[in-house]
């Protein structure tokens, strides 16, 4: 089975979508005693889009990350960062994100703005995404790629944990950026 791509006609992708998660992810990565990164996932999420190719304004999104499915491929790091150190898994088992505005920048690019919700405190963001295309797959779903990121403060959201390091600065950066790699199946008309 081939898989076709869709003609250049955006109109044709104006619809419902919900993200397909055992082909996207929702990543992110931070400093680690300032020499490194540390990256990580979140494994289960949900979500879900109305695309207007016409007047993307008109376009929206929403997700739902479960905290508990961080995954940094460190148990012991995993367990910390759900811990009320970080993400208080126990009072907070959910992260989500919702559009308030789509804005096409170009070159099949948008900036989608919106209110992320970490530790039950919501501040607006912006995530600049990339369109990297559409397709028919081998099972006759219209399917629809997106990619982006952001940096955000965690302290921003209450966040805080940190520890000094010997010779100077700390633990974790402050500053965490936030990846998206989305593959998203259009809803049956």
């Amino acid at each position: 089975m081939t898989t076709q791509t869709i003609s250049t006609d955006l109109t044709a992708l104006t619809g419902e979508y919900t993200i397909d998660v055992a082909h996207s992810r929702i990543g992110f990565s931070a400093r680690h005693a300032m020499i490194t990164k540390v990256r990580g996932a979140f494994n289960d999420f949900e979500g879900h889009a109305r695309l207007d190719a016409a007047d993307p304004s008109k376009s929206t999104a929403s997700v739902t990350i479960k905290v508990e499915s961080i995954d940094t491929r460190n148990e012991q790091r995993d367990a910390h960062l759900r811990s009320n150190d970080f993400l208080d898994l126990a009072n907070h088992p959910e992260i989500t994100f919702t559009s308030t505005s789509v804005e096409p920048l170009g070159d099949d690019k948008y900036r989608v703005t919106g209110d992320l919700t970490i530790r039950g405190v919501t501040k607006r963001v912006s995530i600049d995404f990339e369109f990297t295309g559409s397709a028919v797959d081998p099972f006759g779903n219209t399917r629809v790629g997106f990619e982006g990121e952001t940096v955000i403060n965690r302290k921003d959201w209450g966040v805080n944990f940190n520890a000094a390091l010997e010779a100077g600065g700390v633990l974790v950066s402050e500053n965490i950026t936030l990846e998206f790699e989305i593959s998203a199946i259009k809803s049956a008309s």
